[in-house]
């Protein structure tokens, strides 16, 4: 359990009563009453945050003035960027993150016995789930068989790392891993672990409740600020730190408000909803900021595209994206299965502690932007980056224009498919899937892709036979409802068997297209898309043979499986063709928002959450069969190319180093603007040529059983291979190349790995330059990881992302931004350049620095830089090498 530490005063503590129960909780009232500051208009977001800070206020890591500072914030229209130490309650991962969490704890355990000191001081102190749900491939698709078999498979290629997350899960306090098969981490978050309001037991033995608040190793974890728990991703680093009582040091954000006013029309979706709202706040620019939604609109809003919006705040650069609990949040709570007291309790304490939404409540924002959801139309998003919005009736036309400007082909090449009767062109849908948390939680898009599926079928129409189909739910009880509305057999008859429950496609797990399709694709060099109802569609992500993804609700994914191709305007075209040869549209097929209405009414019932989550711990026999010893510290299988010992505390002593200078550094990789993690670190497959192939297969690894980079996330070996190893970054020292390549010492062309460790022998540092929004995109630690592990001392970027940023900064690699317009454009880089940073000795956080750099024809030019450390603590954190080094010698210490 966790112990709540902060100071029990007078000041702010109250008792509240509910039903016959009293609880204690620390009132915001009662610190205005106190005189510590006037937060009656703090966004609901915000006070959550303050909440944290009178519950930990102890006059050292937490002060008064930190307080103040929150009636500070409101005071200057929305702004005080004062460092704060903020504790979430708990801590949410996913498998792909969470073996590399799991193996840096195991390794901390080895290390803290190299310092002397005690493997059971590396404990969550804080309740930590773990959610094996990134494993599941899609082999085997549109046919009754494909669950089970995908799932044999999953358990085949990923035991070792289900043995090491079970004895995780018995060798740590506080720490409960969920087992395949069961669901999405996020949709699990959302349907049954959160709270809303979370209580425990302080250090007196008396019961508080606060906030319910996490951080989570995966960016997505924002989707539970759906059900106004505030909750962000961060890298696995951040979060290991976190469940070692670290404080996870933040600025106080600026809060930005999105007023929602109207309601949706006929004909349109929470995902239509959500990709407008990714266009908006993009071209507004909220990275680092809290997006807070309120107005009227969220009347009508309910719960599900809540969190539809709130899981997207990745792809609109936010932190989070809150919904404050009001009316629809307590009714979700009821419908999902939650305790009725609990229930209760979130009322009470939402209205007693002012977190409660009515039509009276007008916080104040930093800045604010408003949209009409009656101005919503039917849309997808595409072919490369979340924000850029394309309405339906458009599609067409876009994706024409993509072909010209930005893949640069003709239209109309056919190339045949060996052993059909069909061809393959640009333009044509090869995946068509039902995928991701972010729709499959939504009970209103998942229904309405099952009575089109159902229309579709009684008119005898079928997915086009190049269309790999699939449905992968968030949740078992998404499979019990479309049972219960007996909607699955209409998905059936149409391709869409279910394939898993897990992330598939969206993580880039969509599985191998037919050999033969993905010939005809390679011969003709087309443009093949996909078509996804998920959040991500970046180059190279979804599945190497496809160059253009589309994001689109779950209705409008199986229609266009049924198409079988974007070179159509779906909303007005023939999509196909009856059983008697008669055309058919898309409004042929399409429910009305009643009978989608009333059969999730009908069907989305409480008991179906509660039987589905009776036992979610417990998974299926497999599971169950998986043996594991009772060791304290892991006994590292020198064999095993999935776990491997990191060398990140191996010889660890208790000497920090000082910050110094950068001395004539080289450079590794130019790359452009919105590098995004799975640029630098991607999480699908890969080859037998590439580094990490090679490696795998000098093991006696077949190619078939590499699975994917994700999943070998507990090998250090594997992942410093496929650093900055997509298929489709491209690093501007080199002319016109795609992967992971770059020049050598020698200065020939050569993986970025192998340069990497030329460089290394000679002992020469390495430098990065990037473009706007560096480290877009997931939260994977790994990006930092691999990129410290190349030897990398700085990355040096027009822009950062928020949570790679902090990555970066956790592995002990500096971020600087440039200043004065310079960019690497402007430099003219091209990548032969040394560079040198000083005044590093005694740096402050956020401090201009100068830099030099020497080009290739012996010139200098002499720039200004940014330091992106941008708070005191993580000057400590670059000093000890990186903040798990830091919390580890702390560790050691207090033993």
């Amino acid at each position: 359990m966790t112990v709540v530490v902060g100071q029990d005063t007078a000041k702010t503590r109250r008792t509240l009563n509910v039903g016959s129960k009293s609880i204690a909780y620390y009132s915001i009232p009662a610190a205005q009453a106190a005189g510590l500051g006037d937060f009656s208009r703090l966004p609901a977001a915000l006070k959550v945050v303050l909440e944290n800070m009178l519950r930990f206020e102890d006059g050292k890591t937490v002060s008064v003035d930190d307080i103040k500072a929150f009636a500070e914030w409101g005071a200057k229209g929305g702004k005080n960027p004062r460092e704060i130490a903020y504790r979430p309650a708990r801590v949410l991962m996913q498998d792909f993150t969470g073996v590399p969490a799991v193996v840096d704890l195991a390794a901390m355990r080895d290390g803290i016995v190299a310092l002397g000191g005690d493997p059971e001081k590396i404990n969550p102190l804080n309740p930590v789930d773990l959610v094996i749900d990134h494993s599941v491939m899609i082999d085997e698709f549109g046919t009754p068989r494909a669950f089970q078999m995908n799932v044999d498979r999953e358990y085949e290629r990923n035991m070792e790392r289900y043995t090491f997350l079970k004895w995780g899960q018995s060798a740590f306090n506080n720490f409960r891993v969920v087992p395949p098969g069961t669901g999405i981490c996020h949709q699990v978050n959302l349907e049954y672990l959160s709270q809303t309001v979370w209580t425990d037991q302080d250090q007196n033995g008396q019961e508080v409740a606060y906030p319910d608040t996490l951080v989570g190793t995966d960016s997505h974890t924002t989707m539970v600020n759906g059900a106004a728990v505030l909750g962000w991703g961060v890298g696995g680093i951040e979060a290991e730190a976190a469940m070692l009582g670290q404080p996870i040091s933040m600025l106080i954000p600026e809060v930005v408000g999105f007023e929602l006013t109207g309601a949706m029309m006929e004909g349109t979706t929470g995902t239509d909803l959500v990709l407008k709202v990714v266009e908006m706040l993009r071209a507004r620019g909220v990275v680092g900021k809290f997006v807070e939604f309120y107005g009227a609109g969220l009347d009508n809003l309910p719960l599900a595209d809540r969190a539809t919006i709130a899981n997207m705040a990745p792809e609109y650069g936010a932190t989070c994206g809150f919904f404050p609990i009001d009316d629809e949040t307590i009714r979700y709570l009821h419908a999902t299965g939650r305790d009725e007291d609990r229930v209760a309790l979130v009322e009470a304490y939402a209205k007693e502690n002012g977190f409660w939404r009515d039509a009276n409540y007008a916080p104040i924002y930093t800045d604010t932007l408003h949209l009409d959801m009656g101005t919503i139309v039917p849309a997808i998003s595409g072919p490369k980056r979340p924000q850029d919005f394309v309405a339906l009736t458009e599609g067409q036309n876009a994706f024409r224009r993509e072909m010209e400007e930005t893949f640069k082909r003709p239209m109309g090449k056919e190339i045949p498919v060996s052993g059909t009767d069909y061809t393959m062109e640009s333009g044509k849908v090869v995946i068509a899937s039902i995928t991701s948390c972010t729709n499959t939680s939504n009970p209103y898009v998942m229904i309405g892709a099952g009575l089109v599926a159902r229309k579709a079928a009684a008119l005898g129409m079928d997915s086009k036979p190049w269309v790999k189909t699939s449905l992968a739910p968030g949740s078992q009880v998404v499979s019990a409802y479309l049972e219960a509305a007996d909607l699955q057999k209409d998905l059936d008859a149409v391709g869409f068997n279910l394939v898993g429950y897990g992330c598939t496609t969206c993580i880039g797990n969509s599985g191998p297209l037919q050999a033969e399709i993905s010939a005809a694709i390679a011969e003709g060099d087309l443009v093949a898309t996909a078509v996804l109802s998920g959040n991500r569609n970046f180059e190279g992500r979804i599945s190497p043979d496809v160059r253009a993804n589309y994001l689109a609700s779950p209705p409008l994914v199986v229609a266009y499986a049924l198409a079988g191709t974007l070179d159509i305007n779906l909303a007005t075209d023939v999509i196909g063709q009856d059983r008697d040869g008669n055309d058919v549209y898309l409004k042929d097929i399409w429910p009305t928002t009643q009978e989608v209405a009333e059969m999730v009414e009908a069907t989305v019932t409480r008991e179906a959450f509660l039987s589905k989550y009776a036992d979610v711990f417990k998974g299926d026999e497999k599971w169950q069969a998986v043996d594991v010893t009772n060791q304290k510290t892991y006994d590292w299988p020198a064999s095993s190319t999935y776990v491997q010992n990191p060398p990140y505390f191996q010889g660890i002593t208790m000497e920090t180093h000082k910050i110094t200078n950068l001395e004539n550094a080289k450079v590794i990789a130019i790359l452009g603007d919105m590098i995004t993690t799975d640029h630098i670190s991607p999480a699908g497959s890969f080859k037998d040529t590439t580094p990490a192939g090679k490696y795998l297969t000098d093991r006696q690894v077949s190619p078939r059983e590499f699975n994917s980079y994700g999943s070998r996330r507990g090998n250090h070996e594997v992942m410093m291979r496929g650093t900055f190893a997509n298929i489709r970054i491209k690093n501007e020292m080199l002319d016109g190349v795609e992967g992971g390549y770059t020049l050598g010492p020698d200065g020939n062309q050569t993986s970025i790995y192998d340069a990497a460790m030329a460089y290394q022998e000679q002992g020469t540092p390495l430098v990065i330059f990037g473009g706007e929004q560096y480290g877009a995109g997931s939260s994977r630690d790994w990006a930092a990881k691999g990129t410290a592990l190349l030897g990398v001392k700085a990355v040096i970027a027009e822009s950062f992302e928020r949570i790679h940023r902090s990555n970066l900064v956790g592995m002990g690699v500096i971020p600087f931004e440039f200043t004065g317009g310079d960019s690497r454009k402007s430099l003219g880089l091209k990548g032969d350049e040394t560079v040198s940073i000083r005044d590093l000795e005694g740096v402050k956080p956020l401090q201009n620095v100068p830099a030099e750099i020497t080009m290739g024809d012996g010139s200098v030019k002499s720039i200004t830089l940014k330091c992106r450390i941008d708070t005191e603590v993580e000057i400590d954190y670059i000093e000890n090498g990186g903040v798990l080094h830091y919390v580890l010698r702390n560790l050691a210490q207090a033993a």
